[in-house]
């Protein structure tokens, strides 16, 4: 058990996908990552001293609560960490290989037994591959299936993930409320500045998607399940599986096809790309497209409990 239960509870020139050969501005998210119960996404490097090395940082202040567990579950690994009201965090990332097939009760098992180590927190967050509503999982693409993304579709565990109440479920075994929401919303949180229409895009095991406006929440879009070429969908074209088997050359120009396509459908003003993946696009982006850190998709879960999910 993790915790006890609380006392209380630029707008820029749009990108252009075109313009390959400029530099990527990227965004690193951790701790020390922001004001209290609103985490910033910026964390600069510690500054050199005289003699070259980094200058010894400024002792931290005293944790402030409530601490929050912060849980990204992923097609590829299960990551948690810690933090606190400030968004700093409190412990090093655990981590463990997301492993197949999983039903629900397998997964709340595997996450009882991962954050076990863990500091004390008053209440957690998950951000979830898939949609959720109201803490219950309607989709769970990675988790359906037999071996994991691309492989069959089991229909025993199609019915045992459409619907299950992970909050409630999870948030029994932990002892601390529990919120859930799409890991791409989650960590669209951590990194939006909070003007005009910002864009979220995930690259990992498969592709996860999130806007915002104003710095406001938008509907979620399951655009990865769109069908965009030779009728695959974003996930099927550019997810983990498609990396490994067209290569990263083949799998970029994939990616700049996608990120035009998003502009024309969105109108983003700004577009963050994160996921494990998204270090390959570095260098091969409009200056104005921000790569975020996967952190990002721990930090994020403070501000599920500031504004909120679906």
């Amino acid at each position: 058990m993790t915790g006890v239960p609380p006392s209380a509870p630029r707008t820029p020139p749009r990108p252009a996908a075109r313009t390959a050969a400029a530099t990527t501005r990227t965004r690193r998210v951790g701790a020390n990552a922001a004001k209290a119960a609103e985490p910033a996404a910026v964390v600069a490097k510690p500054a050199a001293s005289a003699g070259g090395a980094p200058a010894a940082p400024a002792p931290a202040p005293a944790p402030v609560h409530p601490a929050t567990l912060a849980i990204d579950i992923g097609g590829t690994g299960l990551k948690a960490s810690v933090l606190d009201a400030q968004g700093r965090l409190l412990a090093d990332r655990v981590r463990v290989v997301t492993t197949y097939p999983v039903t629900p009760e397998q997964m709340v098992d595997e996450l009882v037994k991962l954050v076990k180590p863990l500091p004390t927190a008053d209440r957690a967050s998950v951000g979830f591959p898939g949609v959720v509503r109201r803490g219950h999982i309607l989709t769970a693409p990675h988790f359906v299936t037999k071996s994991g993304p691309g492989s069959k579709v089991v229909k025993e565990l199609l019915g045992k993930w459409t619907g299950y109440d992970l909050a409630e479920s999870l948030g029994a075994r932990l002892g601390v409320p529990v919120r859930v929401a799409n890991d791409a919303d989650l960590q669209g949180w951590a990194v939006v500045a909070g003007r005009g229409i910002e864009m979220v895009v995930t690259l990992g095991t498969g592709v996860g998607t999130a806007v915002f406006a104003d710095g406001k929440l938008a509907p979620h879009l399951e655009l990865a399940h769109h069908p965009v070429r030779k009728g695959e969908t974003y996930n099927e074209q550019l997810g983990e599986a498609a990396f490994k088997r067209v290569g990263v050359a083949k799998w970029r120009k994939r990616v700049l096809e996608a990120i035009g396509n998003f502009q024309r459908l969105v109108n983003y003003d700004s577009l963050y790309l994160g996921g494990g993946n998204a270090r390959h696009m570095q260098g091969h982006l409009d200056p104005s497209i921000t790569i975020v850190d996967n952190v990002a998709g721990i930090v994020g879960g403070i501000k599920l409990w500031v504004h909120g999910g679906h």
